[in-house]
């Protein structure tokens, strides 16, 4: 199975504008991410999809791969169908992997790990998901939740806890049941990716802001793996001034 990397990267941030391209110890963002991506051994391709000229000169200029995609996707996963459309030799990819541009100190073992999900023959849609050991990422909205089936495959997924504990005994709740997390990145077969795009957004979609929720409702499978790496998302200023600190540690 020859699989791409796909890295969605705006210049648009409400939070923190032109955040692919800020400096992060003498490298850019969208640099670290795609350096990280590379030493994948599952990828056969590592190309950055984005809605800026600045971003895909940036990327040219240190190496890298671009495709240029439209403003106006709503999701990563619709700039990631738009880009492999665009790629020369699309066809001779199998599956997608849709990673964070906003991630710089991505793991590539997780990449590898959804890769090896995608390469089980009943597996469609895959994505990640890490065991809690803080009751406050529970709590947390921003943090969304799954609940599995007894193959891992998805029913759920929630910015409240779930599941919730009828009767908690007490103490935390992390140690009463095996609660987990989502990780951004998806991975996707080629064909079902094209599929997924052509669906409207659905109702349970839109009340939790989850588009993974959409594929659900509709009756596809999403394959969830555990991973016991760390992911670190940049999103405002003062994660980029930790990023920034992970870096000058290092």
């Amino acid at each position: 199975m020859r699989i791409l990397g796909l890295i969605p990267s705006r210049f648009a941030s409400t939070r923190l504008p032109g955040k692919p391209l800020v400096d992060i110890g003498g490298r850019s963002m969208v640099q670290h991410v795609v350096e990280r991506c590379r030493r994948s051994t599952s990828l056969a391709a590592v190309v950055v999809a984005t809605d800026d000229e600045r971003i895909a000169d940036h990327v040219r200029a240190f190496g890298g791969e671009a495709v240029l995609t439209a403003p106006t996707h709503p999701s990563g996963t619709d700039r990631c169908h738009e880009a492999l459309e665009k790629l020369d030799g699309a066809a001779a990819f199998d599956a997608v992997v849709n990673i964070q541009g906003d991630e710089p100190f991505i793991e590539p073992a997780q990449i590898d790990e959804v890769c090896a999900l995608l390469r089980m023959p009943d597996v469609d849609l895959a994505t990640l998901a890490q065991v809690v050991t803080d009751d406050r990422d529970i709590d947390d909205p921003g943090e969304a939740k799954v609940i599995v089936d007894a193959a891992m495959n998805a029913l759920y997924f929630s910015r409240a806890p779930i599941p919730h504990l009828h009767r908690p005994a007490g103490g935390p709740r992390h140690a009463q049941y095996r609660f987990l997390k989502h990780v951004g990145l998806y991975g996707y077969r080629s064909d079902v990716l094209a599929r997924i795009v052509q669906l409207r957004p659905s109702p349970l979609e839109q009340a939790e802001s989850l588009e993974q929720l959409r594929w659900l409702e509709h009756g596809f499978r999403l394959r969830v793996g555990l991973t016991i790496h760390p992911s670190f998302c940049v999103d405002t200023p003062a994660d980029l001034e930790e990023a920034r600190r992970r870096v000058a540690g290092r």
